[in-house]
């Protein structure tokens, strides 16, 4: 006998996302993912000026700025082929790999741990014993008894109030929570410290781009920022090296903690490597250009289909020809007009909302495909293009967080392995302590640019008066992403955003193939289908951001949909 469950928000993401599951003996059959919300930049850029595009796009998200206000700038740097100066690029990878060194960390320790620690166990731990496991770990120098006991002090003080606040709600005690007291309090002390790296990252989006969230520093044709050695409210050398101790800081956590962390977990629910594969294609774009023409990259990308590694189909650019023409959006289960799939430029928004019909339409997501294949998007994909390729630091890494999890679980971990829940999550660790490598080379690639006495930071852009279209991509902390404008007079005649969110997240297309978030649920086992913990672990390690992912509202301003806060 089936039975049907709706978990109505996901909560710990970003955006607003339902997911139903059909359960039978105890496994999920189907599944549906369903975006709940709507926006309207794409109409509201109609007619504007390309240059004040990036302005509007990083509002798509409050999490996601950076990433589309670059690709906006990109999308419409292709379509001019304009070439960027290499200070502006190297500012551009140092904005870059911060908010993703951010986004990363906040990702497995405040948004994902609580899916696998069990806070309520923290009390019985011992804070000696547990300080000894860390050490044999790490060397990070925050594992001692005094720190731990604080933590566990902390909670204890919580859960004797009666009133556990973000805590409340947890799947505590339930059977698939299996961590010892000890390795609970230690993830949960570094869920505390987190906090403070995350936070150190951001102060280097901030530095660089004015702000944070909603950077400012952006220009078509480069950066905004002034390059002075002797002025301290320029871009000189004080600055430089706050921006280097930083980053240097948030690596050591990356390191010694993130990705120590995420291997202990993975080794102690080894089960989790079988569960959550759903979609094995792949797709990631080249990304951290190293120079003004962006002809060389510091991250691989290509396509990956069935899960073959082997028979990995690189890109050579990050707006390869291939990449332009495959790509198409299905709205045939979206709340949307349409009858066809359409390549972004020719893209369509048209609402249609008819209330939640999981036969027919059920999500404000359209469906992404690639040469007409769902395709999963993110650091898993990203690790397994560059692993197929050979990227030393990808191999580094990967293989560093292999031998770990090989060595505390008795296991031999191969790449076959990161098909899967526990897989994604091992991708976006490993995804960051590749970036934080990358930061210290781009920062010695600015300060050694900057030395040579280039202060070039931008290239003026010239419009033609006739048609032209661009994309600009990203490899975004949640995977490809891609901003497609056609310009027709020196205005914005058409603009479609494709994003990571929108790839794993999409409904059904027009052969009923399901999207990621979908298939990767698919056969799990629950243990108690009243509290599906095992659903939020999965949907969770794509780390979804709905905001992002949804397209527009009706543009004439008629009501929708009404939605009663509580």
């Amino acid at each position: 006998m089936s039975r049907t469950i709706t978990i109505d928000p996901i909560t710990r993401i970003e955006g607003h996302l339902r997911i139903d599951v059909e359960v039978e003996n105890y496994a999920v059959s189907n599944a549906w993912a369903s975006c709940t919300m709507w926006r309207g930049i794409e109409t509201i850029l109609r007619g504007r000026d390309p240059r004040d595009a990036w302005m509007f796009t990083q509002r798509f998200c409050g999490v996601c700025t950076t990433v589309h206000a670059m690709a906006s700038v990109r999308a419409v740097e292709d379509a001019l082929k304009l070439p960027i100066p290499a200070n502006a690029q190297y500012i551009r990878n140092l904005i870059l790999i911060a908010h993703a060194l951010h986004d990363h960390i906040v990702h497995f320790y405040q948004l994902s741990a609580l899916d696998w620690v069990d806070i309520l166990e923290i009390p019985k731990a011992d804070p000696a014993a547990a300080s000894k496991l860390a050490e044999s770990l790490s060397p990070w120098t925050r594992n001692s008894r005094n720190e731990l006991k604080a933590a566990q002090d902390k909670v204890k003080a919580v859960a004797a109030s009666g009133q556990l606040g973000i805590f409340q709600n947890g799947y505590w005690g339930h059977p698939a929570m299996r961590l010892s007291p000890e390795v609970n309090l230690l993830a949960f002390a570094h869920y505390v410290q987190a906090l403070e790296y995350q936070r150190k990252a951001l102060q280097v989006v901030g530095m660089l781009g004015s702000k944070t969230p909603h950077i400012q520093n952006l220009v078509v044709g480069g950066v905004a920022n002034a390059i002075d050695l002797d002025n301290q409210s320029a871009l000189g050398i004080d600055k430089l090296e706050q921006i280097r101790v930083l980053l240097a800081e948030v690596s050591d956590f990356i390191n010694q903690v993130y990705l120590i962390d995420v291997c202990a977990v993975a080794a102690m629910y080894p089960e989790w490597f079988k569960i959550g594969s759903g979609v094995t294609n792949y797709l990631a774009v080249p990304d951290l250009p190293l120079d003004s023409n962006a002809g060389a990259y510091d991250l691989p990308g290509g396509v990956i289909m069935r899960g073959d590694i082997a028979g990995m189909q690189p890109f050579k650019t990050a707006s390869d020809p291939v990449f332009r023409e495959s790509v198409t959006e299905d709205v045939t289960h979206a709340y949307y007009q349409g009858e066809k799939p359409l390549r972004p430029w020719e893209g369509e928004t048209e609402p249609q909302f008819t209330g939640w019909d999981g036969e027919k339409k059920y999500s404000w997501v359209k469906s992404p495909r690639y040469k007409g294949q769902p395709m999963q998007v993110g650091p898993l994909a990203q690790v397994l293009v560059g692993y197929a390729q050979g990227h030393p630091p990808t191999k580094k890494y990967a293989n560093l967080a292999l031998g770990q999890v090989s060595a505390i679980a008795k296991v031999n971990a191969t790449p076959a392995l990161m098909h899967s829940t526990l897989g994604r999550h091992a991708a976006r660790a490993i995804r960051a302590a590749m970036l934080a490598e990358l930061a210290d080379k781009h920062w010695q690639l600015l300060v050694d640019n900057i030395a040579k006495g280039d202060l070039t930071v931008h290239n003026q852009p010239v419009f033609p008066f006739g048609e032209v279209e661009g994309v600009g991509t990203h490899e975004a902390p949640r995977g490809t992403l891609s901003h497609w404008i056609v310009i027709k007079g020196g205005k914005i005649a058409n603009y479609q955003a494709v994003v990571p969110s929108t790839w794993n997240a999409s409904p059904r297309d027009e052969s009923g193939a399901h999207g990621p978030y979908e298939a990767s649920l698919l056969h799990t086992p629950l243990a108690r289908p009243e509290e599906p913990l095992e659903v939020l672990r999965t949907v969770h390690s794509f780390d979804p951001c709905m905001a992002c992912a949804c397209h527009t509202f009706d543009p004439s301003g008629r009501q929708i949909a009404r939605v009663k806060v509580l």
